[in-house]
Protein backbone atom coordinates (compact mmCIF):
# COMPACT_ATOMS: atom_id res chain seq x y z
CA UNK A 1 0.00 0.00 0.00
CA UNK A 2 1.37 3.46 -0.89
CA UNK A 3 1.62 6.06 1.15
CA UNK A 4 -1.22 8.11 0.29
CA UNK A 5 -3.53 5.14 0.54
CA UNK A 6 -2.17 4.44 4.59
CA UNK A 7 -2.62 7.58 5.20
CA UNK A 8 -6.13 7.69 3.48
CA UNK A 9 -6.66 4.52 5.48
CA UNK A 10 -5.71 6.39 8.69
CA UNK A 11 -7.88 8.86 8.70
CA UNK A 12 -10.73 6.83 7.48
CA UNK A 13 -9.72 4.57 11.15
CA UNK A 14 -9.77 7.78 13.26
CA UNK A 15 -13.10 9.25 11.93
CA UNK A 16 -14.67 5.96 12.94
CA UNK A 17 -13.31 5.85 16.41
CA UNK A 18 -14.19 9.47 17.25
CA UNK A 19 -17.62 8.13 16.38
CA UNK A 20 -17.12 6.00 18.71
CA UNK A 21 -15.86 7.75 21.81
CA UNK A 22 -19.21 10.32 21.14
CA UNK A 23 -21.07 7.41 21.52
CA UNK A 24 -19.40 6.70 25.04
CA UNK A 25 -19.10 10.61 25.83
CA UNK A 26 -22.77 11.07 25.26
CA UNK A 27 -23.79 7.74 27.45
CA UNK A 28 -21.59 9.52 30.33
CA UNK A 29 -23.37 13.51 29.61
CA UNK A 30 -19.83 14.74 28.49
CA UNK A 31 -21.77 16.72 25.67
CA UNK A 32 -19.02 19.51 25.02
CA UNK A 33 -16.60 16.51 24.73
CA UNK A 34 -19.36 14.55 22.29
CA UNK A 35 -19.63 17.31 20.08
CA UNK A 36 -15.85 17.70 19.68
CA UNK A 37 -16.14 14.27 18.99
CA UNK A 38 -18.45 14.64 16.50
CA UNK A 39 -16.79 17.08 14.75
CA UNK A 40 -13.15 15.59 14.49
CA UNK A 41 -15.21 12.05 13.02
CA UNK A 42 -16.50 14.00 9.95
CA UNK A 43 -13.30 15.81 9.85
CA UNK A 44 -11.15 13.10 9.36
CA UNK A 45 -13.55 11.68 7.04
CA UNK A 46 -13.61 14.53 4.94
CA UNK A 47 -9.75 14.65 4.92
CA UNK A 48 -9.36 11.41 3.95
CA UNK A 49 -12.06 11.90 1.13
CA UNK A 50 -10.34 14.99 -0.01
CA UNK A 51 -6.70 13.80 0.10
CA UNK A 52 -8.27 10.93 -2.39
CA UNK A 53 -8.30 13.68 -4.74
CA UNK A 54 -4.81 14.81 -4.33
CA UNK A 55 -5.66 17.59 -2.04
CA UNK A 56 -5.04 18.63 2.32
CA UNK A 57 -5.19 21.74 3.45
CA UNK A 58 -3.58 22.74 6.90
CA UNK A 59 -6.56 24.50 8.64
CA UNK A 60 -10.19 23.23 9.42
CA UNK A 61 -11.42 26.06 7.63
CA UNK A 62 -9.43 25.48 4.67
CA UNK A 63 -11.20 21.37 4.37
CA UNK A 64 -14.78 22.64 4.93
CA UNK A 65 -14.43 25.06 2.15
CA UNK A 66 -13.02 22.21 -0.40
CA UNK A 67 -15.19 19.70 0.52
CA UNK A 68 -18.38 22.43 -0.32
CA UNK A 69 -16.33 23.29 -2.95
CA UNK A 70 -15.96 20.32 -4.82
CA UNK A 71 -18.61 17.72 -3.59
CA UNK A 72 -21.56 19.99 -1.85
CA UNK A 73 -21.96 22.61 -4.62
CA UNK A 74 -21.41 20.03 -7.43
CA UNK A 75 -24.77 17.98 -5.76
CA UNK A 76 -21.83 14.94 -5.54
CA UNK A 77 -23.09 15.22 -1.36
CA UNK A 78 -26.45 15.80 -0.27
CA UNK A 79 -26.84 19.37 0.69
CA UNK A 80 -28.17 18.73 4.19
CA UNK A 81 -25.14 16.55 4.76
CA UNK A 82 -23.08 19.96 3.96
CA UNK A 83 -24.85 22.04 6.06
CA UNK A 84 -24.50 19.69 8.64
CA UNK A 85 -20.82 19.63 8.21
CA UNK A 86 -20.66 23.03 8.41
CA UNK A 87 -23.04 23.73 11.47
CA UNK A 88 -21.08 20.96 13.75
CA UNK A 89 -17.52 22.85 12.71
CA UNK A 90 -19.51 25.78 14.52
CA UNK A 91 -20.69 23.57 17.16
CA UNK A 92 -17.16 22.38 17.66
CA UNK A 93 -15.52 26.07 18.02
CA UNK A 94 -17.89 27.66 20.49
CA UNK A 95 -17.98 24.07 22.44
CA UNK A 96 -14.07 24.40 22.65
CA UNK A 97 -13.85 28.12 22.69
CA UNK A 98 -16.69 29.82 23.74
CA UNK A 99 -17.90 30.87 27.19
CA UNK A 100 -21.11 30.06 28.84
CA UNK A 101 -21.91 27.44 25.69
CA UNK A 102 -24.26 24.42 26.27
CA UNK A 103 -25.77 21.94 24.16
CA UNK A 104 -28.56 19.73 24.45
CA UNK A 105 -28.16 15.94 24.69
CA UNK A 106 -31.37 15.24 22.61
CA UNK A 107 -29.37 17.39 20.14
CA UNK A 108 -26.32 15.69 20.56
CA UNK A 109 -28.22 12.16 19.99
CA UNK A 110 -29.02 13.67 16.98
CA UNK A 111 -25.80 14.93 15.76
CA UNK A 112 -24.37 11.89 16.44
CA UNK A 113 -26.72 9.97 13.92
CA UNK A 114 -26.85 12.93 11.21
CA UNK A 115 -22.76 11.67 12.02
CA UNK A 116 -23.25 8.32 11.41
CA UNK A 117 -25.48 8.85 8.51
CA UNK A 118 -22.55 11.53 6.97
CA UNK A 119 -19.41 8.84 7.57
CA UNK A 120 -21.84 6.42 5.81
CA UNK A 121 -22.44 8.73 2.61
CA UNK A 122 -18.73 9.99 2.53
CA UNK A 123 -17.72 6.86 2.99
CA UNK A 124 -19.76 5.48 -0.31
CA UNK A 125 -18.66 8.56 -2.22
CA UNK A 126 -15.04 7.18 -1.81
CA UNK A 127 -15.96 3.95 -3.16
CA UNK A 128 -16.94 5.97 -6.28
CA UNK A 129 -14.56 7.75 -6.83
CA UNK A 130 -12.03 4.54 -7.38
Amino acid sequence: MNEKKRIIEYWRKRARESLEDAKLLLENRRLHSAVNRIYYALFYQVSALLLGKGLSFAKHSGVLAAFNEEFVKTGRIDKELGKFYNRMFEHRKSGDYGELVEFEEEDVRRWLKTAEEFLDAVEKLMGDLK
